[in-house]
């Protein structure tokens, strides 16, 4: 069993950058791929970037050049930095988990944290 928790929302203008935490609970950490979604409002959630237990990272070409995943084993803890950010880029934030291999799609993951807000005003 896994829980996620994560942190770093907030509201930002357009151009600027935030930074979003996922603290995991758990030893077996750095054996889980990890990943990042999104659902703005109204919208279905969708695969944002993620990243292999060998940090290898695979993001959406929507945010391509624009975010980075990264992950600290030590801490248990995966980061999305994300810069240029857009309005198009408000929604609310989630964190997953899964083990095997990375994929793209919500269904594939086992578990989730609760969210956070990111509102990128024009």
């Amino acid at each position: 069993q896994v829980q996620l928790v994560e942190s770093g929302g907030g509201l930002v203008q357009a151009g600027g950058s935030l930074r979003l935490s996922c603290a995991a609970s758990g030893r077996t950490f750095s054996s889980y791929v990890m990943a990042w979604f999104r659902q703005a409002p109204g919208k279905a959630r969708e695969f944002v970037i993620g990243i292999t237990r060998n940090s290898d990272t695979s993001p959406a070409d929507s945010v391509k050049g624009r975010f980075t995943i990264s992950r600290d084993n030590a801490k248990n803890t995966v980061y999305l930095q994300m810069n240029s950010l857009k309005p198009e880029d408000t929604a609310v934030y989630y964190c997953a988990a899964r083990s095997g291999t990375l994929r793209l799609g919500v269904s594939a993951y086992d578990y989730w944290g609760q969210g956070t807000q990111v509102t990128v005003s024009s």
